[in-house]
């Protein structure tokens, strides 16, 4: 029994003394000493790791673990790994990870006018995703008339709100269920008619009056937003999805999605080694064609800001905050290609586009959530090239515009 654990119990009787031994010679006791630590307990749970820790040092001292509990743990972390992957991100047979499809699908045309009044938008400030429909929202200037609320995620990984409202009501960040007042996202999927338990994702578009899911796919929503509720907007002329450009936009994301936007997943996700090779070959592939193109247009279809703009910008904005180190997106950092690092400077000095960014959260949300790529949740410093003042240096991507070089000809002329 340990000195500490004596020390709690009660008072015991004291035992009488001992009989003065007979003529026999007794050598002289030496005196017993009993080291008690300072430090008491505190009642609490002692700290596995510290456990651990003592354990190990009592074991092998300062020298490596034997080499088979070292394959041992291996073994039951690869193990332990996939099975948690593959919850995380769902892959094919060639264990290249799989995005699934969104559940609940709109067009701008599906969405009755009556409902336009009564949406709500759900947020992950994390997620790319949901930051396009942020963007959209706010220049188009629907702030006032689709609100937002913004889910942060949890231990677990799920969406779940905060009890505390946001401090500054013109920032973004974590904060309340604004709309129906739960603590998760999945509580609200589960409550529109005939509850739900599939993924409860973001960005979700949700009816206030009815109580429904209206849509959880980005692309369907920033569409909305573009051209669906210009009678509500503060700035209906902006279209960022043009007749003309249509088919240009279409071509651009049927590029960028798989290969950039979905392709930075498909490198952080990849369960083998040639599932990730394919991803990262083809992501960077893509950046190096882009970077090509940006040499000699403003943006990617001419000298107007798009909807496939948004859809890039999103990556590109946490490329070097997160996949290139996280995802294993390696072989270039961002700020290495001077026309996308230029053109990514550009949409973030749009006013506005700027505010949607919280790279705190952004940080946070994926180096401190997705546990099976990051154990031990420690988050790297923040880029240099990350950082505001250098993302509002001059861009001077201007005199790439077609427009004021055909204006400055004529006027030559």
């Amino acid at each position: 029994m340990s000195c500490t654990s004596l020390l709690s119990l009660p008072n015991l009787p004291t035992p009488p003394p001992p009989k003065k031994p007979s003529t026999a010679k007794w050598a002289k006791p030496k005196p017993i000493t009993c080291h008690v630590s300072t430090k008491m307990s505190s009642n609490q749970p002692p700290d596995p790791t510290s456990l651990l820790s003592s354990a190990a040092k009592l074991l092998w001292g300062a020298s490596l673990p034997p080499g088979l509990l070292i394959s041992t743990v291996r073994t039951a972390w690869n193990s332990t790994w996939r099975i948690m992957m593959s919850q995380l991100a769902p892959s094919d047979p060639t264990l290249a990870y799989t995005r699934p499809p969104s559940k609940f699908r709109a067009t701008p045309n599906q969405i009755p006018r009556q409902a336009q009044t009564s949406l709500h938008l759900y947020v992950g400030l994390p997620c790319p995703w949901a930051h396009r429909t942020l963007i959209v929202r706010a220049l188009k200037g629907l702030n006032d008339a689709v609100p937002v609320s913004i889910a942060a995620p949890g231990q677990d990984g799920s969406w779940q709100f905060s009890s505390t409202p946001i401090p500054d009501p013109n920032t973004l960040g974590p904060g309340p269920d604004n709309a129906n007042g739960f603590k998760t996202l999945k509580e609200v999927y589960k409550s529109r008619e005939g509850g739900y338990d599939g993924r409860s994702t973001v960005p979700m578009l949700w009816d206030v009056k009815k109580r429904g899911v209206v849509c959880n796919e980005s692309y369907d929503i920033i569409q909305l937003f573009n051209s669906g509720l210009n009678e509500l907007a503060r700035n209906p002329g902006l279209d960022l999805s043009p007749p003309p450009l249509k088919q240009k936009i279409e071509t651009w994301n049927s590029i960028i999605y798989p290969n950039v936007n979905n392709g930075v997943y498909r490198c952080g996700f990849a369960q083998s080694q040639q599932a990730y090779d394919t991803a990262v070959n083809e992501l960077f592939d893509a950046l190096d064609m882009v970077e090509d193109h940006l040499g000699s247009s403003r943006f990617l279809c001419g000298d107007d800001l798009t909807l496939a703009d948004v859809c890039l910008f999103t990556t590109l904005i946490r490329f070097d905050l997160v996949y290139n180190v996280l995802f294993k997106c390696t072989k270039k950092k961002l700020i290495e290609y001077p026309n996308l690092h230029a053109y990514m400077r550009e949409i973030y000095q749009i006013p506005e586009v700027a505010e949607t960014c919280n790279f705190t959260s952004i940080m946070e949300g994926y180096y401190k959530t997705l546990f099976p790529l990051n154990p031990g949740g420690i988050q790297p410093v923040m880029p240099s090239g990350s950082d505001h003042e250098v993302l509002c240096r001059p861009h001077n991507r201007d005199s790439l515009s077609l427009r004021d070089k055909s204006a400055a000809a004529l006027y030559i002329s």
